[in-house]
């Protein structure tokens, strides 16, 4: 298991008038991640940058790893983008059946699996594309950039969170893109967000990450497709003082009302969240530092857009919000077509044990014609 420590951590029901106490001290019985939301700041650990000039900067260390990565794989891109399609925004979300809408409890995958009419040579190709291959992601030699491009081109699609954060003085406001995202419970709403960086020392943090542990508090707006480049354009490698909401034109809104950083008026979906927790892990490259830093958040407020949702507030309209998420490289997908699956009832649907004892004679009767 990596090795990790917990940066803030303590119960849900600390009183307000506790926290001074808190503050900068070691908080004992650690216990589950999903059993501690603390809802206090900290800032311990941090130095100041200026004193720690030999250490490169998040901003160099990201310039450093995309040089490895090659995360674009066309040399001049506009030359490329301008010999494909036009972008067409007219399409709506659309329903289509299942790949196999007669689909049986206990068939194992659908059709689309083997063909039945297909010719030997594709039958062939199959099998071969059936064969897996191993990859350790801590072989001799392998850089950590390699098994970052694999998993963003694996585990896909991802939403996007662009993150507002904003500083304790006021003085420094940063918005930033991330696809380590993702919401993990609803009761109450929680939300994880990965960063490659380490907290500590300072110098080396990511300035959300910074922001965000030093104020305990941001903004997460997901992505749309009429502000795409934009929010792209805010995953540069700026240095700390840059502001993203000038280099992307988005709109910072201050009508927020249980943080002080503010959202993007473009979002159709924003949350004000406020931390919860915050735990480093070894790097398994490079032993005896930090890799990652993983913090999660839980939110205190949403913001829709008027129309984006039903009267209820519980359901979104996905031709009003046509989310944007993140695939491999530098590529995006738009959500423009769905299926709908009902979730089974193991009485009604599977038949309850006596239809599960079928599936179970039948899967190993299949099992003892395969030997």
């Amino acid at each position: 298991m990596p090795t990790s420590k917990v940066l803030t951590s303590a119960t849900n029901f600390i009183k307000p008038s506790t926290l001074s106490q808190l503050h900068h001290k070691q908080l004992p019985g650690l216990t589950s991640l999903f059993t501690k939301f603390p809802r206090f700041k900290s800032t311990q650990g941090f130095t100041n940058p200026a004193k720690m000039s030999t250490e490169p900067s998040a901003a160099e260390k990201s310039a450093a790893f995309e040089k490895v990565l090659k995360r674009n794989p066309h040399g001049d891109f506009k030359a490329v983008e301008a010999s494909r399609p036009a972008f067409d925004p007219s399409p709506k979300f659309t329903y289509s059946q299942t790949p196999q809408p007669d689909w049986a409890y206990g068939s194992g995958a659908n059709s689309l699996a083997a063909s039945a009419s297909a010719s030997a040579e594709t039958k062939k190709k199959d099998e071969q594309q059936q064969q897996h291959i191993i990859v350790d992601p801590y072989t001799e030699g392998r850089p950590p950039a390699f098994n970052y491009k694999l998993l963003i081109s694996a585990i896909v699609p991802r939403p996007i969170a662009l993150v507002s954060t904003r500083s304790a003085d006021g003085t420094t406001e940063n918005l930033a893109p991330f696809s380590y995202f993702q919401v993990v419970s609803h009761d109450p709403p929680l939300f994880t967000l990965g960063f490659a960086s380490p907290l500590t020392p300072a110098s080396r943090a990511k300035d959300s990450l910074r922001i965000l542990h030093e104020t305990g508090e941001c903004v997460i707006n997901l992505m749309s497709t009429h502000f795409l480049e934009a929010a792209n354009s805010c995953s540069t490698n700026a240095p700390l003082g840059v502001s993203e909401w000038v280099i992307s034109g988005l709109t910072p809104v201050y009508d927020t009302q249980t943080v002080k950083a503010p959202r993007a008026k473009e979002a159709v979906f924003a949350v004000e969240c406020k931390l919860v927790h915050v735990k480093e892990f070894e790097s398994r490259s490079k032993p005896g530092e930090t890799g990652s830093t993983l913090v999660v958040v839980e939110g205190t407020k949403f913001w829709i857009k008027e129309g984006a949702v039903n009267e209820e507030l519980n359901q979104m309209d996905l031709d009003v919000y046509k989310p944007v998420t993140r695939l491999g490289g530098i590529t995006y997908g738009l959500v423009r077509e769905g299926l709908e699956i009902p979730r089974p009832d193991f009485e009604k649907d599977i038949g309850g044990m006596e239809g599960y004892e079928k599936l179970k004679k039948a899967r190993e009767e299949r099992k003892k014609e395969k030997e």
